[in-house]
């Protein structure tokens, strides 16, 4: 086995040895893991079916037979369950380790799977929490990234770039908002993408003052501003990144507002740092927004985390009280959106560091004009 494989095996042990540290010390208390995210970080398993129990001094991967063989193979930090009926199974576990209270994750189960694993669990004495106990422990976990997470988050943001770069032969007056994001979407997945981080975002003209808006049949034309919200995913780790440029000929109030985003988002990425709070970072970019009178235009917050999930820890808004630290994660992207106009959005996506922003994006963020 190469170095690199066994200290990435390590990684996932130790991941759930801090996880198992967490719970109280009589080891009465267990955790009960179901969000598919969570299991992957654990165990570096992706499974949609199976169920991740931890205890104080153990884990258990729970999984039917026909995840059965695959999880055995794979996953070294866990005794691996293969059940014909679930709740047994897991009640067995439960007398077993005589737990008294389990934790869960309040963010991921539905009301009915709650119910119902409440009821099993009474009955055996067991007690089944719904505060956000185990959300916590697990967010403080992913929310800083390892060196290999960030690798591959990097890998991601690659492939990303280097799939635009290539479309942009294909934007063009005439160029359809749909065929464009299948065509990006194609060439993600050919250049090592296993999907892409969210329904792409490739919108022109006015569609553009919608921050989140959907590619359609709209067909570019002169004086367009196109905006690109854009992401892969690559070994279960996204990219985020936005760019917006134009189209032909573009009027002084077009680049007048793009300056005015551009400024913004320069300046709060150069906030970034070790020991700054979030919240300062997306004050930085609003108040310079607001100062051009457009605050009332960028109703977003300015960024957010980015790993296994495209929206996690730690959010970079007004109403976070999180300081940033090493290895965080995170998107600044803030935005001034005219209804029925445009609107002008730039994003990029990097890591914190003591230095300041380590920023992943590597593609001009000037206005370009086609």
């Amino acid at each position: 086995m190469k170095n690199t494989d066994l200290s990435e095996k390590l990684r996932f042990h130790l991941r759930l040895k801090k996880l198992a540290s967490k719970l109280d010390v009589s080891g009465k208390e267990a955790a009960l893991i179901t969000h598919e995210k969570n299991i992957f970080y654990l165990t570096d398993f992706k499974n949609s079916e199976g169920t991740l129990f931890v205890t104080r001094d153990k884990a258990y991967f729970l999984v039917d037979f026909r995840y059965g063989e695959a999880v055995k193979n794979s996953v070294t930090n866990c005794e691996v369950v293969v059940y014909s009926k679930y709740y047994e199974a897991l009640t067995e576990i439960v007398k077993r380790h005589e737990i008294k209270e389990i934790i869960t994750e309040t963010e991921s189960i539905t009301v009915r799977r709650f119910e119902k694993l409440k009821k099993e669990f009474s009955e055996s004495g067991c007690e089944l929490s719904n505060n956000d106990t185990l959300d916590k422990l697990l967010t403080n976990l992913r929310i800083v990234k390892s060196s290999e997470e960030i690798r591959k988050i990097k890998q991601a943001q690659k492939i990303t770039e280097e799939a635009f770069t290539e479309l942009l032969n294909f934007v063009k007056i005439g160029a359809v908002e749909r065929d464009l994001a299948l065509e990006l979407e194609f060439l993600m997945r050919k250049k090592g993408a296993s999907g892409v981080s969210f329904d792409l975002i490739t919108i022109a003209g006015k569609n553009t003052s919608k921050p989140h808006g959907v590619p359609g049949d709209y067909a570019i034309q002169n004086g367009d501003f196109v905006t690109f919200d854009i992401g892969a995913i690559y070994e279960g780790y996204h990219s985020d990144m936005t760019r917006t440029l134009a189209v032909g000929q573009v009027s002084d109030f077009q680049r007048e507002i793009y300056n005015i985003v551009y400024k913004a988002q320069t300046a709060a990425v150069s906030a970034v740092k070790t020991g700054v709070k979030a919240s300062y970072v997306d004050k930085v970019a609003r108040d310079i927004i607001t100062e051009y009178g457009y605050g009332e235009c960028f109703g977003h917050s300015t960024g957010h985390g980015v790993g296994l999930d495209i929206h996690e820890q730690p959010f970079v808004s007004t109403r976070t009280d999180v300081i940033l630290s090493e290895g965080m994660i995170i998107t600044v992207e803030p935005g001034i959106y005219i209804p029925d106009k445009f609107g002008v959005r730039i994003e990029d996506m990097g890591a914190v560091t003591s230095k300041g922003y380590d920023n992943f994006a590597s593609l001009p963020k000037e206005l370009i004009v086609l």
